[in-house]
């Protein structure tokens, strides 16, 4: 299938992918319309300003998320604006509204610093029950969740920082069973240290991995280095620090690689230096690090990538519905570390008997979003 003249075929023939719909689906006459609008609608004005917290009890903000971008780190295609984020964001509306029935609007901002970012979601908040960021670069995003989880009373949520790592932890926990190994005494590589990677790399050291090696393009992140930034810098903290040299130091004698980076950066060479049944996700897209064929004929018991063709797809559609489904139902304010680690479990207990093809669920197993979801309290 050509995927990519097929989209272009469908957004053209439907303008898109989503619209709004009215919850109220009966003949609307004089009475409902003059309830809805003018004059009866100033009671509910009046009721809201009187009790703030009942804005979601009469508005659509009890199921409304708004999917933010700024266009900056578009999928694998990198800075094209905000412009042409929009059909990705779109997207992500499709998969919320598919998935947990949960409505969502696409906003793309044309600012681009934190602060500039931070106002103009901080200005708009008040029409939204949760805020979903999407395709912000790194390191800008990490400023930008934690200030707007600071500052706002919804749920903020970065999807490709911990959509990801939920994921990629739900996988790890039921590839265990498959290596009969224990997570906590895996060496965990993590090649990638952008979005993704930080955040996999924190919710893995939460989740109590002792062994945490981060590469970058110039090699090991550690203390020796002095070309780190101030998010480099920080992740020290959840990392081996003492360990340096290169890619091919960091992987040789490793359990688990985990690529957020590039496509084919990994060989078979690398695969045949790591320890005895080795994991590797590699989720480069549209190309792995290493493709599932090669990784297999080089020895790998588990390989997962973010591709919908080959068994154990990562995709960040098993997690961010249910995620705002359950924060949306529950009232939740802020979603916490234990949510997502809460998260991964409950998408991990999904796969009953976990094989190599196997360690994670599929986005259109109809569990997916109510066992999410019941965590997310």
């Amino acid at each position: 299938m050509d995927y990519d003249q097929l989209a272009l075929t469908l957004h053209e023939k439907y303008k898109g992918k989503i619209t709004t719909a009215l919850r109220d689906t009966r003949e609307l006459g004089r009475d409902e319309l003059s309830a809805y609008y003018s004059p009866g609608v100033a009671a509910v004005s009046r009721a809201i300003a009187d009790n703030p917290a009942s804005l979601p009890r009469y508005t659509w903000t009890n199921n409304l998320v708004a999917v933010i971008s700024d266009g900056s780190a578009i999928l694998g295609l990198g800075d094209l604006g905000p412009k042409a984020a929009m059909p990705v964001m779109e997207g992500k509306a499709l998969l919320f509204k598919h998935f947990a029935g949960v409505d969502s609007v696409p906003i793309v901002l044309d600012v681009h610093t934190p602060d500039e970012i931070v106002a103009a979601v901080k200005a708009i908040a008040p029409s939204f029950g949760a805020i979903n960021l999407e395709d912000i670069a790194a390191p800008k995003c990490f400023e930008i969740e934690e200030r707007l989880k600071a500052e706002l009373s919804i749920p903020v949520f970065h999807d490709d920082q911990h959509g990801t790592a939920i994921v990629v932890l739900a996988g790890l926990i039921n590839a265990m069973k498959v290596v009969h190994k224990k997570l906590s005494g895996c060496k965990v590589v993590t090649v990638g240290a952008g979005a993704a990677g930080t955040a996999i790399i924190k919710l893995l050291r939460l989740y109590g991995v002792r062994e945490i090696i981060a590469v970058d393009s110039r090699g090991i992140i550690s203390d020796a280095r002095t070309d780190l930034n101030s998010e480099k810098k920080a992740l020290l903290e959840f990392v081996d620090r003492d360990k340096t040299g290169t890619m091919e130091d960091a992987i040789a004698g490793a359990d688990i690689f985990i690529g957020v980076s590039k496509g084919g950066l990994l060989t078979q060479a690398h695969i045949q230096s790591m320890a005895a049944n080795p994991i590797v996700f590699a989720l480069a897209n549209p190309i792995p690090e290493i493709m599932p064929d090669q990784a297999k004929h080089a020895g790998v018991a588990v390989i997962a990538t973010g591709r919908s063709d080959f068994p154990n797809q990562v995709n960040n559609a098993l997690a961010f519905p249910g995620i705002f489904r359950g924060a949306l139902d529950n009232g939740v304010k802020k979603i916490t570390d234990q949510h997502k680690i809460a998260a991964a479990e409950a998408l991990a207990a999904l796969v009953d008997n976990p094989t190599a093809d196997q360690v994670i669920p599929s986005p259109f197993d109809e569990r997916v979003v109510s066992a999410v979801s019941a965590v997310i309290k």
